[in-house]
């Protein structure tokens, strides 16, 4: 049986971790950037089709008398700044590491999907208080028509590009274009939830236009949690457990690697850094412990796409 020296000098010898994980990084950064940039088309529909839809809603919800309609073109108004929120962040994540960001500009990412569940509840909040006030009041206005059929359509356009971004951030794994996603799944269920509402006036049940609106501002501060609660984790340093201990199981699968003394991850964005304490037998010299490092990172690139890892190499006896 070959001893751990012998292992460790015949990987240097063929030195295939080291450079595949020297080119995979070197790699990893081009595409890094490249789904960024592709991620931004996700954005841009986004903006569009909410430009278009919250001029028609608020409008026809206006003329119409619609509470449900006129509240829902007010959430997709605010969509846009949010959309806007996310696509600079996005340009900014694109920016290469500088004097004063050294890790890069990646967590402006989850900064935009931050800030823009700060403008979603404070709309959210808006809705719930005018359908409230109009519950009080007692009023009992019936929307036309026309407003059930625009809410309508404006659902089925929101799904289609819910479809859209969720393929497309799944594909890049961009974390803003996701919460873009979840935004825009959320604003299709609003719109369905007006048509309700408004189906409903037409039959003398005025009430339901006024709690149709209610759900609307319902649904908005909930997707603003959800989003706001994932930045927030993300922004504090907060990873997967679950997720974590997967790498561990990887990482102790390494031939040579003894032990795992510490393990730590946080997102950048959607980049993982991993920060990890292994043991290797103190037989080892220098060079045959770095080559297990090339290992560990090789790996952990090629199954989890994990671009950052800082690896501490300690004695294990």
């Amino acid at each position: 049986m070959a001893s751990a020296k012998e292992k460790g000098a015949g990987r240097l010898q063929g030195g295939a971790p080291a450079d595949a994980a020297r080119d995979l990084g070197a790699r990893g950064n081009l595409d890094k950037q490249q789904r960024l940039k592709a991620a931004e088309k996700g954005a841009w529909v986004s903006i569009g089709v909410y430009l278009l839809l919250s001029v028609l809603k608020i409008s026809v919800g206006y003329l119409a008398n619609s509470k449900a309609l006129f509240a829902d073109g007010l959430n997709n108004s605010t969509d846009i700044v949010a959309s806007v929120a996310v696509l600079i962040g996005l340009r900014i994540a694109r920016k290469p590491p500088d004097e004063d960001h050294k890790y890069g500009h990646y967590r402006a990412e989850t900064v935009a999907t931050f800030v823009a569940a700060i403008i979603m509840s404070i709309v959210g909040f808006d809705v719930l208080w005018d359908a409230v006030r109009s519950f009080w009041a007692g009023e009992r206005a019936v929307p036309s028509a026309i407003s059930m059929w625009v809410a309508l359509f404006a659902a089925g356009v929101m799904l289609g590009v819910y479809a859209y971004n969720s393929r497309l951030g799944k594909q890049l794994n961009s974390q803003a274009l996701l919460a873009a996603a979840a935004d825009n799944r959320s604003d299709a269920m609003v719109s369905l939830g007006a048509f309700a509402g408004i189906l409903g006036a037409q039959f003398g049940l005025y009430w339901l236009d006024p709690a149709a609106a209610l759900l609307v501002g319902v649904i908005i501060l909930k997707t603003a949690y959800e989003i706001f609660r994932e930045a927030a984790h993300a922004l504090t340093d907060g990873y997967d457990e679950v997720h974590l201990k997967k790498m561990e199981g990887m990482i102790l699968s390494v031939h040579d690697v003894r032990a795992i003394k510490d393990i730590k991850a946080r997102s950048y964005g959607s980049n993982v850094f991993v920060d990890v304490v292994i043991g290797v037998d103190p037989q080892l010299t220098v060079g045959e412990s770095h080559a297990i490092t090339e290992e560990i990172e090789h790996l952990l690139y090629v199954r989890e796409k994990v671009e950052y890892v800082h690896i501490h190499v300690e004695p294990v006896s």
